[in-house]
């Protein structure tokens, strides 16, 4: 009877967790020998990152090319496992760079704080004598955290909302902090857990959650391009963008999957970089639903000349010290790779590249529809998961795509088919 209550397994090695899992999971020497292959990770390094470490998992790394954005040019790392996402993003900032490029810009790195205040008798009082407090607030905050003030951060400022619950009024205060190129999330915890003492003390009131929202709407980037109408296929080619933007603008179904393409470019080229992809989808995701309603990401509009004007507004809390991005080998190179100075910098060419992403999965579906571009890849996936050797798969491809039919099964047949007559001529 396998029994997954592993007393101290986070006290053993990352090797002696290995020979556990694989005595529960009967795993072969050779999956065992795949998990402990670390590459550029060492296990000492994965084994301090997180916890009950037994190894690492290589993700395919592919770089998106042709992007200008602000006159300069930008190779970008993404780390993503779908097919035609990185060529995708390369075809539309070819495009795009025909008409100059994409132009970006983004506000101060402002990230907020949350305390969560309770039991108050009058919230709209306690939420005066919060404000009244304000400079002393910040003072606490700044305190907590001399270097980041020292680099031109720190508190900025103190807002209070009051809130209906299911449980009563609540009294929300927001610090909002400068984090220049730190993602914040340490900074911004540290002194929401400073001042809670404070906020309980001036208001008679229980605080709970202290911690970082990340719905950074005051830390904003924004891409801009314009895509050529001759280049994309013409005026039937922009109406038909123009029409799928509006469909997603009207409905969440359907800006669930534009929102998704955005993604496919932002959350691979933040996992590149060792920045936080859980807390970027949040915030993105949050941020399309500020109105109510679920909306996309991105807009869309024509030119006096008929071109296509697609724009992104995305909050963006990523850094370039602390975490993963400074820690992970692989992560350090393609930050290098991309040439970024700052934090701000790097959120900019994020949100050109989700701009891209988007254009290109529009265009797809506005003309030949989306599963032409991914039938190839997708194809060499399934010849290879069927157990195609190197000098069958292109074969099999090449079947696949012209049948249009990109099943395990008939990958199966193909093969056996192509295996039975090599068989007889031989």
């Amino acid at each position: 009877m396998k029994d997954s209550r592993l007393e101290g397994f986070y006290k053993k090695t990352p090797e002696e967790r290995l020979k556990i899992v694989r005595d529960f999971a009967d795993l072969t020497d050779e999956e065992v020998s795949i998990i402990s292959n670390t590459g550029a990770l060492s296990v000492d390094q994965a084994d301090r990152m997180i916890e009950n470490v037994i190894g690492t998992m290589p993700m395919t790394l592919g770089i998106a090319v042709n992007f200008l954005i602000n006159g300069t040019d930008y190779l970008i790392p993404m780390a993503i496992e779908e097919p035609s996402v990185v060529a995708a993003a390369s075809n539309a900032a070819k495009i795009a760079r025909q008409r100059g490029g994409f132009t970006t810009s983004s506000t101060d790195p402002v990230m907020i704080g949350q305390i969560q205040l309770t039991g108050v008798a009058d919230p709209e009082e306690a939420k005066s004598a919060i404000l009244e407090k304000k400079d002393e607030i910040m003072d606490l905050c700044n305190s907590k955290d001399p270097m980041l003030v020292k680099y031109g951060g720190g508190a900025r400022d103190v807002e209070v909302r009051v809130i209906p619950t299911d449980r009563g009024p609540m009294v929300i205060t927001h610090i909002l902090v400068d984090c220049r190129d730190a993602m914040g999330a340490n900074a911004v915890n540290t002194m929401a857990e400073a001042v809670a003492p404070l906020i309980e003390r001036v208001t008679g009131g229980k605080v709970y959650l202290r911690i970082i929202s990340n719905l950074a709407e005051h830390r904003l980037a924004r891409a801009e391009a314009v895509f050529d109408k001759d280049l994309i296929g013409g005026e039937e080619v922009v109406d038909g963008i123009l029409e799928a933007y509006e469909f997603a603008k009207a409905d969440p179904f359907r800006a669930a999957t534009h929102n998704k393409g955005v993604m496919n470019g932002i959350s691979a080229a933040v996992i590149a970089t060792g920045n936080d992809s859980r807390a970027i989808e949040s915030g993105c995701h949050s941020y399309a639903s500020m109105t109510g309603q679920y909306r996309p990401l991105t807009t869309y509009r024509e030119d006096a000349e008929g071109n296509l004007v697609g724009g992104i507004e995305v909050p963006m809390a990523v850094g370039l010290v602390g975490g993963a991005t400074k820690v992970h080998p692989t992560a350090r190179i393609n930050v290098r790779i991309l040439g970024v100075k700052t934090a701000s910098e790097l959120g900019e060419v994020f949100a050109a590249l989700g701009l891209a992403q988007n254009f290109a999965a529009l265009r797809a579906l506005a003309t030949e529809g989306i599963q032409r571009g991914h039938m190839s890849l997708h194809a060499r996936n399934i010849a290879t998961s069927v157990g195609a050797r190197e000098d069958e798969i292109d074969k099999i491809v090449e079947i696949l795509v012209r049948e249009r039919n990109v099943r395990m099964d008939r990958a199966e047949e193909v093969l056996r088919d192509l295996r039975s007559e090599e068989n007889s001529r031989s």
